[in-house]
Parts: C-alpha cells; structure tokens; sequence
C-alpha cells in the first residue's frame, strides 16, 4: 500500500470470541476523503469503527496510522448520545467535554481547550446556543452541540455513527450539508449509514461490508452497481 494513507488497514480480522465479523480486510483512508460505510445489520460496520478508534483489539492483521497521527485525534460522534437530557449543563460545558482528550495529565482545561470549544460552536453558526441548558433544544440543535464536541477533538478525522437516525428531513438535509462544507474544509470524515439512497450517500467513497468482506468504491460506482 501507498504511504499516503490516514488509517491503513492490512488483512485486518476482528472477532468476538471466535465469531469473525470483519475478514482479512485491506482498505485505506487518505486526508480529505469522505467515506460512508455501508452494509446490512450485523454487518460489522460498528466493529470496524470501533477498531479504528482503538476500542477492541484486532484478532489478527493491522490497522496502521499516518506519522504523526493518533488514535487521541479522532472526533468521534456515537450513534446513542450518552448525555442524559436531565443533566444541567450547558451547551459550552457539553462541547468543551470534547477536549478532555487532549488535557493529557493535566486536570483543568486550559485557555486554548475553551478556544477549541469556541470555534467548533461558531464552526457550526450556533455559538448563541451555549449558554442554553442542552436539554432544552430540539433535536436538529442537540446533534449539532455533539457534532461541535467530536469537532472541539479534532481537525483531521471525523467518525460518525448513523448520525442522521433521530432526524426530520430537514434537519438531516442541513446536517449533511454542514459535513459536506466540512469536508470541503479539509476534514476527513467516515460516516456508518444505514441508507443506500443517493441523497444519503453524501461521501465520494464506500466501505462496503458484507459476509465478512470490505470492498471500497467510488461512490458513482457503487450507485451505478444498483442500476
């Protein structure tokens, strides 16, 4: 493979137990792609996510990172936010909470975290959101406040889990807007969809999943195949 990758996977196996779920996988992510990752329920498209972020171990093969870059880089937007709605805090606190991966050692957040939190806020146009309670927004508002938290860790990698299932139409079309300009941006971005819509698949790349099988295409490609 090219050394030109962000994340390389090499005959990369993951498994619980000995249940394999992804097989002997070879795909690469470059800087600035954006990739959806596609398949059916119980596919894998979890597990794979999960093992870039460093949060299971591969049964065998390798998943190698750019020089430089670190798994502690990677914003990260889950599919269930663990946020209780109840909880008093507020939309600074909620994204600013995005940068405890950087404090290292250290135990308070220092002036250049706050700064982070601050642009993620004005990044996404909703800085005049947060001094509100996070448990007062709608639900369009509440997935930008966790996208501005995965965006207040990183400016090289973004990872999204079926960010768009708890939304209307038009608050999932403006999202995907707001990932399209910040992949414009430079952001790499890699987003798990359920949806194998054109209008959905919104990245220039597939990681498709099947029988334990990865296969990457171009997304014209990939939408082609269904014609």
């Amino acid at each position: 493979m090219r050394s030109d990758y962000l994340i390389s996977a090499e005959k990369l196996t993951l498994a619980y137990g000995e249940n394999k779920v992804i097989i002997s996988a070879d795909f690469e992510i470059k800087p600035g792609d954006f990739v959806c990752v596609v398949g059916a329920n119980g596919s894998g498209k979890s597990t794979l996510i999960k093992a870039i972020l460093g949060f299971i171990k591969p049964k065998s093969g390798k998943i190698r990172y750019a020089t430089g870059f670190s798994k502690t880089e990677i914003g990260y937007l889950p599919q269930e936010s663990k946020i209780d709605p109840n909880f008093p805090a507020t939309v600074y606190e909620i994204v600013l909470s995005g940068t405890l991966g950087q404090l290292g050692l250290k135990p308070f957040y220092r002036p250049e975290n706050r700064t982070r939190a601050l642009e993620a806020l004005k990044s996404l146009h909703i800085e005049k959101l947060k001094s509100k309670s996070f448990g007062d927004l709608s639900g369009g508002q509440k997935q930008k406040v966790l996208l501005s938290r995965a965006l207040s860790a990183t400016s090289r990698l973004l990872i999204l889990d079926e960010p768009s299932n708890n939304l209307d139409h038009a608050s999932r079309r403006e999202f995907y807007e707001i990932l399209k300009n910040l992949n414009r941006s430079g952001l790499t971005i890699i987003m798990i969809t359920h949806d194998l819509d054109a209008d959905d698949l919104i990245g220039d790349k597939i990681l498709a999943l099947e029988n334990g099988k990865v296969s990457s295409f171009s997304t014209v490609d990939f939408l082609r195949s269904f014609k």
